[in-house]
C-alpha cells in the first residue's frame, strides 16, 4: 500500500528542481540579412497549454514573443511544435514562460527578447507573466 500516491500528490513533483536543464525542445532559426537595423518581431500565440505540477490541471495562456534577431530569425512551424511540447509538461507558470525566453535566447542569439504569458483564470486568479533579455546589459 506505501506505493498509492495520496490524491492531493502531483506526479509532476521534483520537475521544477533541475528546470534551467530542462530540455523541451528545439526551436529552428532561419539567417536574416538585414540585423544592422533594430526589426522588433512579434509573435502570438492563443493556444499555450502546460499542466500545473501542484494540482495537475492544465493551464491556458497567451504567449506573446517580441524579439530584435540579430543575424537569425525563429522559424515559425519550429516554434509552433516547441510550444506544443509543453502540453504535457509538469510546469508552474513563471517557469514555463522564463524558460520560453531561456530557450529563444539559446537557439536564436537575439539582440532583445521579451515573453509574456497571460494565463487564464484559474480558482479566481489570472497571471501576467513578463520575462526579459537585453544583450546590450
Amino acid at each position: 500500500m506505501r506505493n498509492i500516491k495520496k490524491l492531493t500528490e502531483s506526479s509532476y513533483e521534483g520537475l521544477q528542481d533541475d528546470i534551467k536543464n530542462m530540455v523541451i525542445g528545439t526551436i529552428d532559426v532561419v539567417n536574416f540579412p538585414y540585423h544592422e537595423r533594430d526589426t522588433v518581431i512579434t509573435i502570438k500565440s492563443e493556444e499555450f497549454t502546460s499542466i500545473c505540477p501542484k494540482t495537475g490541471l492544465p493551464d491556458f495562456a497567451r504567449i506573446s514573443i517580441h524579439y530584435i534577431p540579430d543575424g537569425k530569425l525563429i522559424e515559425l512551424k519550429s516554434l509552433k511544435l516547441y510550444l506544443n511540447s509543453y502540453r504535457n509538461v509538469g510546469i508552474f507558470q513563471e517557469n514555463a514562460v522564463n524558460k520560453i525566453l531561456d530557450d529563444i535566447v539559446k537557439y536564436s542569439d537575439p539582440k532583445f527578447a521579451l515573453v509574456i504569458g497571460e494565463f487564464n483564470a484559474r480558482g479566481g486568479l489570472t497571471s501576467r507573466i513578463v520575462a526579459r533579455y537585453d544583450k546590450k546589459r
